[in-house]
């Protein structure tokens, strides 16, 4: 789950832009349409969406949202697309709903812990584990942390919660969006990464736990691994080496629509998509804007760069969030390879800065 904070857009068009094309001209006609061409020539436009409300909460006018992509990464992006196996990935959130309903304390949360760890075996993985204590009492918490290191100096994060919402623990909610789809797809870039040292920044996986809250999302209840790893991250010096940080929530929406989240620096969000732009799937990015409160935010208040990619408008008017029709049957394994494709996509970008 992630919370609106603030700037919620509604369901407006894709952006985009339109070459313009600025022709020789041989007649005064000609010329009226070289003048008004040249003035398209220098200005760019862009669409608002229109204002929306969700989850009960009242937006202000949705913000005019641009996407002006300038690379960063060189002149002209070459080399093949990363590929993810989608089907597999798929695959994997088959099996981690299969466990049911996993908050925090439960036997099947243990169960999920032990399920990441069997296929993280012969790589690098660390445990952050702590109790924490909540309105609900004392619970253990654990992040996993996977590290696949590289040849530049620096780190990029990814982060993705397995958890699954604690007070929707008796109704049958197994969140194959909301905890399943973050934990499969990291397990997927698990695989792409593992192997031969990168030649790029070292990638660190990390499966989240605590992101969801206890009794009713707050500053307080809320975030509870993230918020303990950007503290120890931040003692221990690791944060300074942070280059980007990535979240993984809630990607595998049939009708897939990335959020513009505005909690992101521009030119991480512009990189994404650019990234996304050379797989041709940018129609399904930045159709929205918010602010979104998710497990990139203890990062955020430290001053790293950090995007959270994530589709908060899930089924019509959102009436699958948070809900027992949080099911399998809502997701494609096309929207996790639109995701996974484009965040892989994006750190390749990232290793060529």
């Amino acid at each position: 789950m992630a919370f609106v904070k603030s700037g919620r857009g509604g369901n407006g068009g894709d952006f985009f832009r339109l070459p313009v094309r600025c022709p020789w001209l041989t007649s005064l006609a000609g010329l009226l349409l070289f003048i008004l061409g040249s003035i398209a020539c220098s200005k760019g436009s862009s669409s608002a969406p229109s204002p929306a409300a969700e989850n009960g909460a009242t937006t202000p006018p949705a913000q005019q949202i641009t996407t002006s992509v300038v690379s960063e990464s060189g002149p002209g992006e070459t080399g093949p697309l990363p590929q993810i196996d989608s089907k597999r990935a798929f695959q994997y959130i088959k099996e981690i709903v299969a466990f049911g309903t996993r908050p925090m304390g439960s036997e099947n949360h243990k169960k999920v812990e032990n399920y990441i760890t069997s296929h993280l075996k012969g790589d690098q993985v660390e445990d952050d584990a702590f109790t924490v204590d909540t309105v609900e009492g004392k619970f253990p918490v654990r992040n996993i942390i996977a590290k696949y290191p590289g040849t530049k100096d620096g780190i990029i994060v990814i982060l993705g919660h397995y958890d699954t919402n604690y007070p929707l623990r008796n109704i049958g909610f197994v969140g194959a969006n909301d905890g399943g789809s973050s934990s499969a797809i990291l397990l997927e870039y698990a695989n792409q990464l593992r192997g031969k040292k990168r030649d790029g920044y070292s990638v660190w996986l990390v499966w989240t736990d605590g992101e969801e809250a206890v009794r009713e999302w707050s500053e307080r209840d809320s975030l509870y691994g993230t918020k303990h790893l950007a503290e120890k991250w931040e003692k221990d010096g690791t944060l300074k080496k942070i280059k980007a940080l990535f979240v993984m929530d809630m990607i595998g929406d049939t009708d897939l629509n990335i959020e513009k989240e505005t909690h992101a620096p521009p030119w991480l969000t512009d990189l994404v998509y650019e990234a996304a732009e050379r797989g041709g799937v940018q129609s399904h990015f930045y159709g929205r804007a918010a602010a979104i409160e998710d497990d990139h935010i203890p990062f955020v208040k430290r001053g790293v760069p950090s995007i959270d990619i994530i589709d908060l408008d899930y089924g019509y008017n959102n009436v699958f969030h948070h809900t027992a029709q949080d099911t399998l049957d809502k997701l494609s394994p096309r929207s996790l390879e639109i995701v996974g494709n484009t965040t892989l996509e994006a750190i390749r970008m990232l290793d060529r800065r």
